[in-house]
């Protein structure tokens, strides 16, 4: 297992620190674990999941539309 901190995060999916977290209170992207004090990090397999749910969404719309 491996856990991704913030910019990495950002790397990864494309968005925003804003964003990120406007998702995770809207209960839309995968919520970080904390690692102690002020630091946190994302589970790499989620992070994963979480895109591949997207690529699916994606997928179904374009099916829809053909």
């Amino acid at each position: 297992m491996r856990l991704l901190r913030r910019p990495e995060v950002q790397r990864m999916t494309g968005l925003s620190r804003s964003t990120i977290y406007r998702l995770i209170s809207e209960d839309q992207f995968p919520p970080p674990i904390n690692l102690g004090g002020n630091s946190v990090a994302w589970i790499e397999h989620e992070l994963e999941q979480w895109i591949l749910e997207r690529i699916e969404q994606r997928d179904l719309a374009l099916d829809r539309n053909a």
